[in-house]
């Protein structure tokens, strides 16, 4: 059993592996800001241990780190992943301040490994899949924050000969995903026999499911000598446009009507090229994803269909979503 500290556990990727944890046995303390939704701890809230701290508050970091002494680190907290989160500040004080203060705290008890979690886009737009060795091009403040934070990572380890990586994870889904996401939009709307408002159906995406990255952060867990100072991308190396994810769903919904592209606007970050060149992570951990989109799409179906009260949480926010448009 190894003690484990998770921040931004209580978002969508956190709670996944927190869960996964659990089921492996494992005593977890999730750091969680002021004011988080609980909704996917719900289930799970005494089986874990609840800190409620800011990640530039070095004071509390430092008091709360010194009282688990984590084997485990595992940094999911973020800000800037979703169109809504468009503050520069804090997305440069989460993302690459707040990193640098949780590394800190974890340096004076140490640790086994301390996890990062990084994001395809620090690479900015490629027309290729980029290697983990690549110069980086941010395309957003959020990217810049997240690049600052991998490179610091990396010379920390290096620097310090501590066991510090980074996983950059590309576009992740599944279980407890943001339900105002393409990925749940799609499903709500698919079980009721349509289809939502959808962008340019050329822009693609390397759609990866929850249960690969989870697994990818628990091997690299377990093998502290392998990653460190390392940067490892994590995707399924292939890419599937909009019109295919699309396709694949009215196949599983059965659905007639037909999509109506264009009828959302791009967001800023869209583009027809965007996959992960994952040669790394399968050759220096033996990591390679297991699920293919439409196995991965099932089973988030299946999951929801199966938590009734979740099904309803979910077609709630698309409505309220909806209704502030």
């Amino acid at each position: 059993m190894k003690r484990v500290i998770v921040t931004g556990g209580s978002g969508f990727v956190g709670a996944c592996l927190t869960r996964t944890l659990l089921t492996e046995g494992h005593e977890v303390h999730l750091v969680v800001r002021p004011g988080f939704n609980p909704w996917r701890l719900e289930a799970i809230r005494d089986q874990v241990r609840l800190h409620l701290a800011d990640l530039n508050d070095m004071e509390a970091l430092q008091q709360m780190v010194g009282q688990v002494k984590p084997d485990w680190v595992f940094h999911l907290a973020t800000y800037g992943a979703y169109s809504h989160q468009a503050d520069m500040r804090t997305a440069l004080d989460t993302n690459f301040t707040g990193t640098i203060n949780l590394v800190e705290a974890c340096l004076k008890p140490g640790f086994e490994v301390f996890i990062n979690t990084g994001s395809s886009s620090e690479y900015g737009f490629k027309d290729h899949p980029p290697t983990e060795d690549e110069m980086v091009e941010p395309n957003s403040f959020y990217a810049v924050g997240k690049a600052s934070a991998t490179l610091f990572g990396r010379f920390t380890a290096q620097r310090l000969d501590v066991a510090i990586t980074t996983l950059r994870l590309y576009s992740a889904y599944g279980p407890y995903e943001e339900p105002t996401r393409l990925i749940p939009a799609l499903l709500i709307n698919g079980l009721e026999g349509k289809l939502p408002p959808l962008v340019n159906p050329d822009i693609a995406r390397d759609y990866i499911y929850v249960d690969d990255v989870v697994r990818a952060f628990i091997t690299a867990a377990r093998n502290p000598d392998r990653v460190k100072g390392q940067v490892f991308n994590v995707g399924t190396g292939i890419q599937l446009s909009l019109r295919e994810v699309v396709e694949t769903v009215r196949r599983h919904f059965e659905i007639t009507t037909e999509p109506q592209w264009g009828s959302m606007e791009n967001r800023q970050w869209d583009t027809s090229i965007w996959v992960a060149d994952n040669t790394k992570i399968r050759q220096e951990l033996g990591w390679q994803p297991q699920y293919t989109f439409e196995q991965g799409f099932r089973a988030t179906t299946d999951w929801l269909s199966q938590n009734p009260a979740l099904l309803d949480y979910y077609r709630n926010k698309l409505v309220a979503k909806r209704n502030n448009q």
